[in-house]
């Protein structure tokens, strides 16, 4: 099943908000938040052969980015979640995903450690990022290739 890249980010904020509660985590912040989404859409296509989210990524200065992400969440640096019912729905219609949960978990538990400059810093040097022209969107055939090849390799 495909989701919306909005409703893959309820799934990182939720996952967010766990970690906040029990580990005194930091709350995520937009630009951390679109590199997730890139990094799970990416392993997604790379790991089960089908996208995660149908919404397209663009190469914007600061990296990936879902663009009716970024609207949601534009003039936020951390990101304050609070879920409504539906968000609530959201999550657990994504959990009831076994596949796509191991994948969201993994992504977050791996690229999640990484500040969100850093990770910034790491679009900037993969091949999806360095062959896409600034504003253009990123080919999801791209993406899997990479992440088939240089990232689910290593």
């Amino acid at each position: 099943m495909t989701f919306t890249a909005n409703e893959i980010s309820k799934w990182f904020l939720f996952k967010n908000n766990s970690a906040i509660q029990e580990f005194d985590a930091e709350a995520l912040t937009h630009l951390k938040l679109q590199k997730l989404l890139y990094y799970a859409q990416g392993i997604h296509l790379a790991h089960l052969g089908e996208e995660l989210f149908e919404d397209e990524l663009f190469n914007w200065d600061h990296g990936p980015v879902a663009p009716r992400v970024y609207d949601e969440y534009k003039g936020s640096r951390e990101i304050a979640f609070n879920p409504t019912d539906d968000d609530i729905k959201v999550f657990m219609e994504i959990q009831s995903h076994e596949d796509t949960r191991n994948v969201l978990e993994a992504v977050y538990d791996y690229y999640g450690k990484f500040s969100a400059w850093h990770l910034r810093n790491m679009t900037h040097e993969e091949r999806p990022w360095l062959e896409t022209n600034n504003n253009e969107v990123i080919s999801k055939d791209l993406l899997k290739e990479f992440f088939e090849e240089e990232v689910l390799q290593t």
